[in-house]
């Protein structure tokens, strides 16, 4: 049977090992690119918007539509790779173990 105060030491070091995580993930930045370069946005790992880019030769007023568009796919694909960041320092401190399905760190 496993000893209550070896848990209990093994959970604090977790919980350490966790907010070290947490600071490193807001000092790692991912960019998510849309129309070929056109748009481009910057996100924390942890998923905080820190800047957006747009090309000049999309900002006409018949282009609007396409530029939100774009911004939206830029942030989706930002997104995805701050998730993957994530993912892949969470298996390095559970020791290969995935999240479980819904448990974000954000």
């Amino acid at each position: 049977m496993p000893n209550f105060t070896d848990l209990m030491k093994q959970a604090a070091e977790l919980k350490s090992k966790m907010e070290a995580m947490q600071a490193e993930l807001d000092l790692i930045d991912v960019e998510g690119v849309a129309g070929g370069g056109l748009v481009t946005v910057k996100l924390t790992a942890k998923g905080e918007l820190k800047n957006a880019h747009i090309d000049d030769s999309l900002m006409t007023a018949s282009e609007r539509g396409i530029v939100e568009d774009l911004l939206v796919a830029a942030h989706a694909d930002a997104r995805r790779k701050a998730e993957a960041v994530m993912q892949e320092k969470m298996k390095g401190l559970t020791g290969g173990l995935s999240l479980p399905p819904g448990m974000n760190l954000s």
